[in-house]
């Protein structure tokens, strides 16, 4: 751990002094990325600088003692000091996703069980507008695709932080660890003989990708155009204004048909792709890094079935933490923070166990 620390406190007295060189304020990209860097290593340094001292008060009064008894009095007291901001400290050094402070895209879609799976998939979308109202976030219905029975086939929304959020408090350090498959058990509307029923909806969430962080060549883009279809105002539904647009080199295809005009539909379009390359070279990344690493970067797997709602019981539970609940009504009410604590948790414990080593 102490080389890690070196290599914080040298990072952050070497950006300290680029800032305060006038000759780069120049260039306020670079102004702005090492401001960024300077403040998110701030807490680290703090930690370190108060575990340095914990250790150096510790070992003053160790020899001292040695000279003077009544200094060993002083010692569990300062053993109990260094525990706690070594701790403080192995908590600031797990490695923090840079794409925390970001907002997200989330996608609901309908999978086994038909209708009851789109009702459910509706159900979902409640969930997490619910949510993002109780922490003061913007959402927007970008695209949706509706079932006879009222619930949506697939949905795309959008969630975003207003003004500067804390640490672990962005949509995308929040909602990451809600993708993957989501389990129903209930009785569906469609049932006559009042018997349960097993059905699913997936989750997707994207953090959200800068247009200078993801460069689209227009020329990889193959535009169509078509009349939207399902609710909407006069001019949504007799107008070609619905755009679908695939990344030739990917095959990925994005449409989005909420939006009045062409072009808000082709920039909401847009955003979709920038956010899916996004993910992509992440994913990539992460593949790339050794299996340690990867444990670091994502110990919670977003691909898996996570959680089953069960409605008899009013249960909640997630299969990756052992969380479990009987407060489902309030949880897709959007009291959902308790849940999502539970998947931060278990991240965090096993970061430090791989910062501890074996």
């Amino acid at each position: 751990m102490r080389e890690s620390v070196q290599a914080i406190l040298d990072e952050y007295a070497d950006l300290e002094a680029r800032l305060a060189n006038p000759d780069i304020h120049t260039d306020q990209d670079l102004v702005r990325t090492l401001n960024k860097r300077y403040a998110a290593l701030a807490p680290t340094v703090a930690a370190a600088r108060a575990w340095q001292a914990a250790r150096d008060d510790l070992g003053a009064a160790r020899e001292l003692a040695t000279e003077d008894p009544a200094f060993a009095d002083e010692i569990p007291a300062l053993e109990h000091s260094l525990a706690e901001t070594e701790e403080q400290l192995r908590r600031q050094l797990i490695p923090r996703d840079p794409d925390d402070d970001r907002d997200v895209l989330l996608e609901v879609k309908a999978g086994e069980g038909g209708d009851e799976s789109a009702l459910f998939a509706g159900d979902l979308l409640r969930m997490y507008l619910r949510y993002a109202e109780r922490r003061g976030w913007r959402t927007q219905i970008e695209d949706a695709t509706e079932s006879d029975l009222g619930g949506y086939k697939d949905v795309r929304v959008s969630i975003r932080a207003r003004g500067r959020v804390g640490q672990d408090e962005g949509p995308w350090a929040r909602l990451k660890y809600e993708g993957g498959v989501h389990r129903v058990q209930r009785v569906p509307v469609t049932e006559s003989q009042g018997r349960i029923h097993t059905s699913a909806a997936g989750v997707l969430v994207m953090p959200e990708a800068e247009e200078v962080e993801v460069t689209i060549d227009p020329n990889d883009l193959r535009i169509d155009v078509y009349r939207s279809s399902g609710p909407g105002g006069q001019s949504v539904n007799t107008t070609d204004s619905a755009v679908r647009i695939t990344h030739v080199p990917t095959g990925l295809v994005v449409s989005c048909q909420n939006e009045k005009s062409q072009l808000q539909n082709k920039e909401a379009a847009l955003r979709v792709l920038r956010a899916r390359l996004h993910q992509i070279a992440k994913d990539e990344a992460d593949a790339e890094a050794s299996a340690a690493r990867r444990s670091q970067v994502r110990t919670v797997d977003r691909s898996e079935r996570i959680r089953t709602y069960n409605f008899p019981e009013n249960r909640i539970s997630d299969h990756r933490t052992g969380f479990k609940a009987y407060n489902l009504d309030a949880v897709l009410d959007g009291d959902l923070d308790p849940v999502v604590q539970s998947a931060l948790d278990a991240d965090e414990a096993a970061k430090l166990a791989a910062l501890a080593g074996p």
